[in-house]
């Protein structure tokens, strides 16, 4: 996506020279991580050990060696022991929500959309599931690493509310479809949800709200370009399903209208003046080389998502061409019920594994270049990559540490192979977000969870009782 005045780095600048100044009393931090393998993710590939990070209010006043804990001192400092700290990361594509429906319907159901997905929606969906299992699947997302997740659904001001409760970020699209749904009785009525939502959350130190036209094959291009100018009149992000099946042309043919003979998706959307550096586009699978050009001229953002494309069978990205090309490129993991888990740690290993088979190369994607992936390729396909995504001074506080003493970690030759292609959720100790600590030696900071427990145990066995008559 276009890039942004990087003010971040004047910032940088001005904390350079503070640092230079005379020596005397302590600098005021709010929380220091000292004693860590600090994975910075910085242009340089800096790599600190022992390493310190150092945070004020919401951001990144200073990183460097052991010398900065003569130079600052805060109320919360935390002994890393060595384990590994590095930026948050960045799960670009979900719907958090249908975490209260994951793990039906997964026993070889044909037709499992139409026979569990959409039935459920239409019997269960309300604000109070919504809430409740968007708290659910923050919570999930906290636990594992992720500091920053984009999301679409239906009620999406209420996947904000807990979001926001859980303390990590969110890109939140409210879906805008040419049918009757839960928040919206009329087809399309999404959008004018949309431009409340944005109104009431705009503006939020997490939540950034976003329009989300579900996908070319179920929005005509009237509502396409109408949610293209509410995100251009308010300065927010599109998300879009874009390019995700190989009959796609067909869907839009048969459910949209003709079809562009010899157009591909990708062209088809160019052509009605949707694509620009405000679209974050989920999936993009069935691309060409020329689509690619496009997409980059356009400053697309791509959410790459290897694991819920295998399991659902909907084919296998050319994500490395992509990377190579210079796309913005991410990982997201798609919903619940198509991926299963939440985490990023697990995609990074899928998208080794299909950009390795698809070109018969196992160099493809190193795991440098799968957590760069994982961040800052994440913050850059959100067009946020001078605030996000790399542990750098003036970026804002977003980082997590990684048990690097783990069984399933060691030995930590390589930090990078160590967390992309070993960890798992549950390595991560801490997470901390906006300055603030979201979890603390694996125990959530933010949430009643024993009142939030009865609220989710209510909800799942409202839908077990109406998923036995699926069955």
């Amino acid at each position: 996506m276009a890039r942004r005045p990087a003010i971040a780095r004047l910032l940088a600048a001005a904390a350079g020279l503070l640092a230079l100044a005379p020596a005397g009393a302590a600098e005021r931090a709010d929380l220091i991580v000292s004693n860590a393998l600090v994975l910075t993710m910085d242009g340089s590939g800096t790599v600190l050990e022992p390493g310190v990070v150092v945070v004020r209010g919401d951001s990144i006043a200073a990183v460097g060696g052991p010398e900065l804990l003569a130079r600052y001192e805060a109320d919360t400092v935390l002994d890393a022991g060595g384990d590994i700290a590095m930026p948050g990361m960045i799960n670009l594509h979900n719907h958090l929500p249908m975490v209260a429906f994951r793990g039906l319907g997964e026993n070889g159901v044909a037709d499992r959309l139409f026979r569990f997905f959409f039935p459920l929606e239409k019997a269960l969906l309300s604000r109070e599931l919504i809430r409740t299992a968007s708290r659910q699947a923050a919570i999930e997302l906290a636990l594992s690493g992720v500091t920053l997740v984009a999301d679409m659904y239906y009620h999406e001001d209420e996947v904000a509310r807990s979001v926001a409760e859980v303390g990590i970020r969110g890109v939140l699209g409210e879906t805008v479809i040419g049918f009757p749904v839960v928040d919206a009785p009329e087809p399309f009525g999404g959008l004018a949800y949309a431009e409340r939502f944005i109104a009431e959350w705009k503006g939020h130190p997490l939540v950034t709200p976003a329009v989300a036209p579900h996908a070319p094959y179920t929005v005509p291009p009237e509502w396409l370009l109408r949610s293209k100018a509410l995100a251009e009149r308010e300065g927010v992000p599109v998300l879009i399903h874009m390019a995700e099946f190989a009959h796609e042309r067909e869907l839009i043919a048969e459910r949209i209208g003709a079809f562009p003979a010899g157009a591909s998706v990708v062209r088809y959307l160019e052509d009605i003046g949707f694509l620009s550096d405000a679209l974050l586009a989920a999936h993009v699978i069935y691309v060409d080389a020329e689509d690619q050009q496009i997409l980059k001229r356009r400053g697309v953002g791509i959410a790459h998502n290897p694991k819920a494309n295998g399991r659902g069978n909907t084919g296998m990205s050319p994500a490395w061409e992509m990377f190579e090309n210079g796309l913005d490129l991410g990982l997201g993991t798609d919903g619940p019920m198509s991926s299963n888990q939440m985490d990023v740690l697990d995609v990074m290993t899928h998208a080794a594994a299909v950009a390795r088979f698809l070109g018969g190369d196992a160099t493809r994607f190193t795991p440098r270049e799968l957590l760069y992936l994982a961040t800052v390729g994440g913050a850059r396909a959100l067009d946020r990559e001078d605030e996000l995504g790399s542990l750098e001074v003036g970026k804002k506080a977003d980082l997590v540490i990684v048990d690097a003493h783990a069984p399933n970690v060691q030995p930590v030759y390589d930090p990078y192979a160590s967390v992309a292609l070993g960890a798992y959720p549950e390595n991560v100790r801490t997470t901390i977000v906006n300055g603030r600590l979201v979890v603390r030696d694996r125990v959530l900071l933010t949430v009643d969870m024993d009142a939030h427990w009865r609220e989710w145990t209510a909800l799942t066995g409202r839908v077990a009782e109406f998923a036995k008559t699926l069955e």
